[in-house]
């Protein structure tokens, strides 16, 4: 009866161990195809991201330098007869006819927004935080520079580029992209202000929108790869067109303007302007302070 037993219990220690060694097995098999199935899908993850960025990158517009334009932000409806390859236009001021317009004509379409300051009568107003914003910009009623560092002030330049979409538009033209060097009443730094020009670029790629660069010179050496284009405001009045040239050398658009307070000034300014060498290979108009639809183009004077 002993040996009996003894047999019944080895017999039941036999079957136990290839039980758990089976079980052991499972897992372990289970573990490995989990492994696998996770790696398919990281691949598969990393695959969606590539294939999301090169669809973007092949939306993008990328203009070349001596792209032509049109800068008009006043005095609408907005001029669309120029015979102009590209026009600059606010994101929230015109008509869905203009846009429609430009591009029936195959104008590409740049809408502009302050993404650095706020602005109290735009209709995203109520969307602010009272922390979201400082000083005040010299000059300017109603507007005040903001903390880029902010999520909520990111959430809304998510949602201006999500309308710039909308509406139609090709590009942007992000504004007062350099509020660390005023007064923001913030403590903004070279670093915070080329995070957020960074996701500014990064959002609007995302959503094959093309992104200029607007002033900012002294980021330019860590932006351009990042950016689309330039567009600089008064670079000969400055005597600093040279810090732009390297967009130019990287046959990316330098969208120039060169100020004036009355239209008889015109001829006299561009004489200086247009013949200054720095600014050779800049898309130059000169322009009054307004951005109405008049412009002086150096190639009224053959240059």
């Amino acid at each position: 009866m002993k040996i009996f037993q003894s047999r019944v219990l080895l017999i039941c220690a036999v079957v136990f161990f290839f039980a758990v060694s089976c079980d052991d097995d499972d897992d372990s098999n289970n573990e490995n195809n989990v492994n696998n199935v996770n790696n398919v899908n990281n691949v598969n993850n990393v695959n969606n991201l590539n294939n999301v960025n090169n669809v973007n990158n092949t939306n993008v517009w990328r203009p070349t330098a001596g792209t032509t334009w049109q800068w008009q932000l006043s005095d609408y409806p907005v001029n669309t007869t120029f015979d102009m390859e590209m026009y600059d236009i606010d994101l929230f001021d015109v008509s869905d006819n203009t846009i429609e317009t430009l591009k029936a004509e195959g104008i590409i379409v740049i809408c502009y927004f302050s993404a650095g300051s706020f602005e109290d009568w735009r209709d995203d107003a109520n969307l602010w935080d009272a922390a979201d914003y400082g000083n005040p910009l010299d000059g300017w009623e109603g507007e005040y520079w903001v903390d880029t560092r902010s999520a909520n002030v990111r959430e809304i330049m998510q949602s201006r580029l999500d309308y710039a979409v909308e509406r139609g538009c090709d590009g942007v033209e992000p504004d007062n992209v350099d509020g660390y060097l005023n007064d923001p009443g913030f403590p903004l730094t070279y670093e915070t202000q080329l995070d957020f020009n960074l996701f500014l670029s990064q959002e609007a790629h995302a959503r094959g929108l093309s992104v200029g660069l607007k002033n900012d010179g002294d980021q330019i050496p860590d932006l351009i790869s990042h950016f689309d284009w330039s567009l600089n405001e008064e670079c000969v009045a400055y005597d600093e067109c040279d810090i732009y040239r390297d967009f130019i050398d990287a046959d990316k658009p330098v969208f120039h303007v060169e100020y004036i307070d009355a239209y008889s000034e015109a001829s006299g300014v561009a004489n200086t302007v247009c013949n200054d060498a720095q600014r050779s290979g800049f898309s130059t108009l000169i322009k009054i302070w307004d951005l109405d639809e008049w412009y002086y183009d150096c190639a009224f004077m053959g240059l």
